[in-house]
């Protein structure tokens, strides 16, 4: 199942219970990759061995 599918299965879901269906896929996934960049950088900055 692609992420469309599982969208429109989980709006399907929220419309059937009376809740608010989810936001749609895409809009922030280069804000979360950045953010994962970030983290693996400032880890490894923090961890180089003592010899580099």
């Amino acid at each position: 199942m692609d992420t469309v599918q599982q969208h429109m299965l989980d709006s399907y879901r929220a419309t059937q219970h009376g809740e608010v269906p989810p936001p749609l896929p895409g809009p922030h996934d280069w804000d979360v990759l950045r953010g994962i960049r970030r983290r693996i950088q400032a880890w490894t900055a923090a961890h180089r061995p003592p010899y580099a």
